[in-house]
């Protein structure tokens, strides 16, 4: 079985980092939360040896990418409190590998995966681009996240986000909704780390929010990812 390749590892954003050492890059990410690319210099050192442990476990190919993705999901959140320090402290050949070997193996025995005619992910949406796109949508307000959500993932029209809106109490009209759905686009890139907007979206500050809607829109038709744990 074949172990995906994820183009923006090759990018030079990502390459010029190749010579940091593990502490090194957990310290980067950990101290320069406005950037992407630690994150991602180590998703690019890591993910064939954290896809090959899901890959021998799971069988189906659908329901092994979205295992994936979750689990990548999971490191993301807690690599940003792992003490490296500390741990070696308390024990010299503690590694970040063999931390991430051990965190797998939880979320392969306790994420309970969806039958895969309910699975809808691809990783035509990296994994750390959902990350990233995850910690920007709390950047934006409730409206915002509310009607991006349903124009994206449930489909919903402009006339019906803004019937519901209505429903509960808010004078908002389709036309309204439109222009805040545009606004949320922008604030949603506006919130995204300069570099992966240049690494995933190809484009530098300079020239952000330039025809991101489609290219962010290919994010929300798939299904947002629901890790349940035992």
């Amino acid at each position: 079985m074949q172990i995906p390749a994820f183009p923006e590892c090759n990018h030079s954003l990502v390459q010029g980092l190749h010579h940091h050492t593990d502490r090194e890059l957990l310290t980067l990410f950990q101290q320069h939360p406005e950037d992407g690319k630690y994150f991602m210099a180590i998703f690019c050192r890591y993910s064939p040896m954290v896809y090959s442990l899901i890959q021998h476990s799971v069988r189906s190919p659908a329901q092994r990418n979205y295992l994936f993705a979750i689990t990548c999901r999971h490191l993301f959140y807690e690599l940003g409190g792992l003490d490296m320090e500390r741990k070696l402290a308390q024990d010299s050949n503690f590694s970040l590998q063999n931390w991430l070997i051990h965190l797998t193996a939880l979320c392969i025995n306790r994420v309970q995966l969806p039958p895969v005619e309910e699975i809808n992910y691809s990783l035509a949406a990296s994994p750390p681009l959902w990350c990233f796109v995850e910690q920007s949508l709390d950047c934006l307000t409730a409206r915002q996240r509310f009607v991006l959500l349903m124009a994206q993932t449930f489909h919903w029209s402009e006339l019906r986000i803004a019937a519901y809106l209505q429903a509960e109490g808010e004078v908002i009209s389709a036309q309204e909704v439109a222009a805040e759905l545009e606004e949320s686009y922008r604030q949603l890139e506006v919130a995204l780390p300069a570099d992966i907007c240049e690494i995933y979206l190809d484009r530098t500050p300079q020239d952000r929010y330039r025809d991101e809607r489609e290219e962010l829109e290919d994010i929300f038709r798939l299904d947002p990812l629901e890790p349940v744990f035992e």
